[in-house]
This record gives C-alpha cells, structure tokens and sequence, in this order.
C-alpha cells in the first residue's frame, strides 16, 4: 500500500491567522494593487479626489474653528498647520478603519470561492488608505515648509512612530469590526459612528488644555489613553511645533506648551492598546471567520 507523505499540504480552511499574510504576501501586493487602480475608475478627476476632498474638509473646519470661533486668532499659533497636522492624522485612520470593516463583505466573491488568509482584505484595505495618504502628507509638508519648518531627527521619529500607532490601532479595530460585520451588519453602521466621533475626541479643532481646563485632570488621562490622540500629538510635534517659537508667557502666548503630563506613559499605553486591539481583533475574527462563506 502505498503512502502519501501529506506534510507539506495545508489543511484546507486552517491558517495562523494574519501571521499567514508573510506567507501569501504576493495576495496581498496584488489586493493592494487592485485597491488602487480601482479606486477612482471612470473618475475624470482620478487621483485629484485625494487632494480634493480632504481640502474642501480642511476649510469647512479652518472656517467654522478658525475663524468663527477664533482659534486662528490667538487661539492656537499657525492654526492652518495645527489643525491640517491633526485633521489628516484622523482621516487616515478614518479610511483605514472605514475600508478595513468593509472588506470582508466588499471581497465576498472571493471569499466564497476560494480559500486564502481573510486577514488579507483588512491589512490590504489599510495599505491602501496609506497610499491614499500619502498626497494629504505631501500638501501636509508643503504647508509647513512655507510656514518655516525644519525638522530634526526627532520631528520626523515622532511622525513615524504616530503613523505606526494609528496603523497599529486601525488593524486590530478594523479586524475586529470586519469580522462583526459578515455577521451583524450593523457594525458597518456602528463603525461609521466612531469614525464621526474621532475628529472630536482628539485635538485636532483644539488644543489637549482646553481639556485640562474645562474637564479635569481625570478626563485628561482618559481622553490622552485614546491612541489616536497620541498619535495627533505626534504629528502636532512633528509638523507644527518646529514653526512655533518655545513657550514664553511674555513673548509668545501662543507658542508649543508641550505634551500632556507624562506623555511618555501615554505613548507606551497607545502601542499597548493597539497590540491588545489586534489581539482581540484576530481572536473576533477567527471566531467568526468559520461561517463566513454561509453568511455572505
């Protein structure tokens, strides 16, 4: 009787998860790749929309904030570059987190078919809201150069290491929400819910003070434990703080006041609260994945 050595076989439907991702990487360039040629297919506009639309945003909220309200008039110094600094911050995880919950439902062909790691569409969908980042980033750094920006060694860690916490952040969340989303539809919804709320629980249209200020040391710690508020900061610091003269109560009121209190802490709690989302995120998930096929 002969025997089948079945050793280099996988066992069709089983998987390491998004460790598998290493093992099919060339999926994964070639979902990525779809992602954007298919983006702004029959557009006459195309690529422009990427600069376009986080524009239009930029100036509805300089508008109401900036100049309604005041903050670019005293508020906060070289408000434009704060507020776009922050603003494209929370658009890309946004995008991510939007395109992430979706893929699942949005690849259902492929997913009924076929069997491949379905941790490819999520990361794939956050790969390409990086790549639709990149313009906002670009028009990010042609601001601040005419603002005066000069950039050390630090400023550009501190935008990489805000870039890797929002990455981080939107794939473990994402995950666990397109997981959800095969089952209970409402998730998308629900997902839409936290994308609006976002802009808003970050200093992106104000400064972490007013926080301090007008809600305590308490709401503070709880409000800076939110990664997408270190990851703002980051960007805040990077970007915006090289144009802005240090603090000085006589000269310059408006100048950086530097990080919350204990800053430090926060970034490590950020990177900690990421890990665990991607955790929960894969366990979500592969709980859910068993049906995906049935309930598509």
């Amino acid at each position: 009787m002969t025997t089948i050595d079945l050793s280099e076989y996988d066992v069709p439907g089983r998987g390491r998860g998004i460790l598998d991702v290493f093992h099919w990487r060339y999926l994964l360039r070639l979902l990525v790749r779809k992602g954007t040629a298919t983006r702004y297919r029959n557009s006459t506009l195309g690529w422009t929309w990427s600069y376009v639309k986080p524009l239009i945003q930029f100036f509805i909220y300089y508008a109401v904030m900036g100049l309604i309200f005041g903050m670019a008039r005293g508020g906060v110094a070289n408000f434009p570059l704060y507020l776009f600094a922050g603003f494209i911050t929370v658009q890309f995880f946004n995008e991510a987190f939007g395109n992430a919950t979706g893929s699942i439902v949005g690849n259902k062909a492929l997913v009924k078919k076929i069997y491949l790691p379905r941790e490819l569409f999520p990361l794939a969908a956050i790969i390409n809201a990086f790549v639709h980042f990149l313009p906002q980033l670009a028009i990010l750094i042609v601001v601040a150069l005419l603002y005066g920006w000069r950039p050390g060694l630090l400023h550009i860690g501190a935008a990489l290491l805000g870039l890797v916490i929002i990455g981080l952040f939107a794939l473990g969340i994402g995950l666990l929400f397109a997981g959800l989303n095969v089952r209970f539809r409402d998730a998308e919804n629900f997902a839409e819910v936290i994308r609006q709320l976002a802009t808003w629980a970050s200093p992106v249209l104000y400064t972490w003070q007013l926080i301090q200020q007008h809600m305590g040391d308490l709401v503070l710690y709880i409000y800076m434990c939110n990664p997408i508020t270190v990851a703002v900061e980051l960007m805040h610091y990077a970007f915006w703080t090289p144009t802005v003269e240090p603090f000085d109560a006589d000269t310059n009121p408006d100048g950086w006041v530097g990080f919350a209190p204990h800053f430090d802490i926060y970034i490590l709690v950020a990177i900690v609260v990421g890990a665990l989302f991607v955790l929960i995120g894969q366990a979500t998930f592969r709980r859910f994945e068993r049906t995906f096929a049935q309930d598509l």
